[in-house]
């Protein structure tokens, strides 16, 4: 801490430093003054991190200084009108609810609960803080993540034998060994910079170690699977999730969780080329060119006024109302909330699952997967018609807060084409890839092999992971010319070609390809 500030603590005691307490390092470092919206007073322990951490960590405490967190409190958030809310606790504990959100108010929070909790001058704190920390403000906000698929990321991507014969597949270390390909299983730490980057990590304790720091020998904890910011993260205190994919660290404002660069981080390609999508549709083209003139800060959110295209928040998110005050939409962080179709991901479009645990789902074959492999749906663990059209219902009206209900019917007829004519697709190449199998002319399910680490299944895998996703993604998002070139209906098309010659191929020579052989060879 500054002598600067020591000295008005000690004069005037913690009703003045609350009216100071983040200029004096914000100025003196030199980074820009942030408003005061309120009179703000820092908790003890917070204003003791922030005497280290300001030489620690500068960037840290100077995004945190530019935060709503630094500048309101709880209780003076909960008096905002309820459209202009942004907290959901109607009961915020009094040991919160009059200080401003500092470094303590969330790193002490449940310490108790956190494996990762240790000592730290004087205060037990834990590094990892997760969706049930922020509860104590955003219970509703966390309580939505919940039921979300991104929260379940994780579980669903390691309780799933077809995801994980998937994920092997494409990490497992390959090497050429008498003439055969070797494969050896990737290790962890791959696993987790690739799959696990977006889905999240594990995280866990493995003891705790001594370093030296600049303020001396301190002891923290040896985390593994960390850092991680994944959407499905599962945490030290035994929850699932992260807020901070979206809402990022120290300033977890609304501004950037709104931006389309941070769908960007997950949804890009080619499996989910989401943002590249948007950057070339018309919602794009208007967003770039005027983003300008968009206020991201407005809570609701009114299209026509703080915005005049949507970015991904507006259709998926955001309290949104129009320019008599109307509510369009409510915010929601259950992200599929206003999604009726599930349309990447897996082989085939389909509804979306009830709930967000799917790795309990059991196809016909017994496989972990919403679908059958002729195209049909595992019915009982999908939503049924009238909550798809609860949701189709609640998205159309976003639409239509800028366009003719006529114009949003056909959309939505397109996209349901679009959705038939994949999925037809997609069937005739799981019927090839089917026959190869039934053949014996490459090792797949009948024999407990995976069925992804082959060459012609590997062409399968391309067929609706990348190309009927690209279709979908790319109609739904009003971008449909990218579907077409882009990854899209001309690789569908050469991709049935190609598994058909393969297929005769392997058929004349009657020999099983070695494994990670590709076409033609």
């Amino acid at each position: 801490m500054t002598s600067r500030w020591r000295c008005w603590m000690s004069m005037h005691g913690w009703f003045a430093v609350a009216l100071t307490c983040v200029q004096p390092f914000v100025a003196s470092n030199g980074w820009a003054a942030i408003e005061r919206t309120e009179e703000a007073p820092l908790s003890e322990a917070s204003d003791a991190c922030i005497t280290c951490h300001e030489t620690a960590t500068p960037g840290i405490v100077a995004d945190w200084a530019r935060s709503r967190h630094a500048t309101v409190t709880p209780s003076a958030a909960l008096a905002m009108p309820e459209m202009s809310r942004r907290v959901s606790n109607p009961d915020i504990p009094d040991s919160l609810s009059s200080i401003v959100v500092g470094c303590a108010e969330c790193h002490l929070q449940r310490a108790s609960a956190h494996a990762d909790s240790y000592d730290h001058n004087g205060y037990l704190i834990h590094t990892v803080v997760t969706p049930m920390d922020c509860a104590a403000c955003h219970p509703s906000e966390q309580g939505q993540y919940a039921q979300n698929l991104m929260s379940n990321a994780h579980v669903n991507l390691t309780n799933n034998d077809v995801y994980q014969q998937f994920m092997s597949a494409t990490n497992d270390l390959v090497s050429w060994r008498h003439l055969e390909l070797a494969g050896t299983a990737m290790d962890s730490a791959t696993n987790n910079m690739s799959c696990y980057f977006c889905h999240g990590t594990k995280v866990t304790v493995d003891g705790f170690a001594e370093r030296n720091t600049v303020f001396g020998a301190m002891t923290f904890p040896k985390l593994t699977g960390w850092p991680n910011r994944g959407v499905g993260r599962m945490n030290p205190d035994g929850t699932m999730g992260a807020c901070t994919p979206c809402h990022a660290r120290h300033q977890f404002s609304i501004e950037v969780a709104r931006q389309p660069y941070t769908c960007s981080e997950c949804h890009k390609g080619p499996d989910v080329p989401a943002y590249k999508i948007y950057s070339v549709s018309k919602h794009g083209n208007i967003y770039s060119s005027m983003r300008s003139t968009y206020d991201f800060s407005a809570v609701p959110w009114t299209v026509g006024e703080d915005f005049n295209a949507p970015t991904c928040a507006v259709c998926h998110v955001s309290l949104i109302q129009n320019t008599d005050g109307d509510i369009v939409a409510r915010r929601t962080h259950q992200m599929n909330n206003r999604i009726d179709t599930r349309i990447f991901g897996l082989i085939y479009a389909h509804p979306h699952p009830r709930s967000p645990e799917t790795w309990h789902i059991r196809n016909e074959a017994g496989l972990q997967l919403p679908t059958n492999f002729d195209g049909s749906f595992v019915s009982e663990a999908l939503i049924d018609e009238q909550e798809q059209k609860r949701r189709r219902t609640e998205m159309q009206t976003v639409c239509r807060a800028c366009h003719s209900r006529q114009w949003v019917d056909g959309h939505f007829r397109q996209f349901d084409h679009v959705n038939t004519v994949t999925n037809e697709q997609t069937k005739t190449a799981t019927a090839i890839m089917g026959t190869v199998w039934q053949d014996g002319l490459a090792a797949g399910l009948a024999t407990a092999d995976n069925p992804f680490d082959e060459a012609i299944e590997k062409l399968w895998i391309e067929h609706w992971f990348f190309y009927a996703n690209t279709v979908r993604l790319a109609t739904a998002m009003a971008g449909a010319d990218y579907g077409v070139f882009a990854n899209g209906r001309f690789q569908l098309a050469r991709n049935i070609q190609e598994m058909a010659d393969y297929y005769r191929l392997l058929d004349r020579t009657r020999q099983t390809p070695l494994k990670g052989e590709s076409p033609g060879r």
